[in-house]
């Protein structure tokens, strides 16, 4: 990623940290950057600018590990292995931070970090996944094998990852906004129940966090490669 990319992702994030959390709540806005109260929600709301784009930047950090997982399958070529599992642990990594800002969001709603919601319970199976799934590699010393059952993994663990996140949790009752017989719909972000102002904070923090991930993706499979390298040159002598 060139500096001046690097930059740009740095102040914008920046910004939308800010912007999400400095910026007043107004029953009754009057202004640009006063937030309106979101019913039920209050200044909680703003959690939302931060846990989605999260959970979003999960999901494709595990679609990406998935689709990087078949193409090792077809062209049996390392590199695409280094790729699937580097991501695979970064959508680790989100996963636990959308699961702790989903947990701070149910203290001060719900009255306890975590309550089995059925949202709760399925970001929890998905960090049992993928936790398995770096067990899985850590038990195979021979890298060939150990390639081609963790690209198998990925592909079965990637394809439970949209039913767990979108799926499950609206067909089930829970406490979670969108659940099944939730008065309020598909919650304030499906519905687009936000103010202008704050949809655009929203969709920049969404855009943010999906490129931050694409950038330490890029990291993080050149560190891989490194790793490798110098275990191959350990190995030869």
């Amino acid at each position: 990623m060139k500096l001046w990319l690097k930059i740009a992702v740095s102040v914008w994030l920046t910004a939308v940290i800010i912007a999400g959390i400095a910026f007043p709540m107004m029953r009754v806005p009057e202004t640009w950057y006063h937030f309106p109260f979101i019913p039920g929600l209050e200044e909680k709301a703003r959690n939302i600018i931060f846990h989605v784009p999260i959970s979003w930047a999960t999901v494709v950090a595990f679609v990406m590990s998935m689709i990087y997982g078949i193409i090792y399958l077809k062209k049996k070529d390392i590199d695409y292995d280094l790729r699937s599992v580097s991501s695979a642990s970064l959508g680790l990594l989100l996963c636990v931070l959308a699961t702790v800002t989903g947990a701070i969001w149910a203290k001060f709603n719900w009255g306890s970090f975590w309550n089995w919601d059925p949202r709760q319970t399925s970001i929890f199976i998905l960090l049992l996944i993928y936790g398995a799934y770096f067990v899985l590699r850590s038990a195979i010393d021979e890298e060939e094998r150990r390639a081609t059952l963790s690209s198998v993994y990925s592909i079965i663990a990637g394809v439970t990852v949209p039913f767990f996140i979108f799926v499950m949790p609206r067909i089930m009752s829970g406490l979670h906004p969108g659940s099944l017989g939730d008065e309020q719909g598909k919650g304030p972000v499906l519905e687009f129940k936000m103010a202008t102002n704050m949809l655009m904070v929203f969709f920049a923090s969404l855009i943010g966090f999906t490129v931050l991930y694409f950038w330490m993706y890029t990291l993080k499979v050149r560190q891989m490669r490194i790793e490798r390298h110098v275990q191959q040159i350990t190995d030869s002598q």
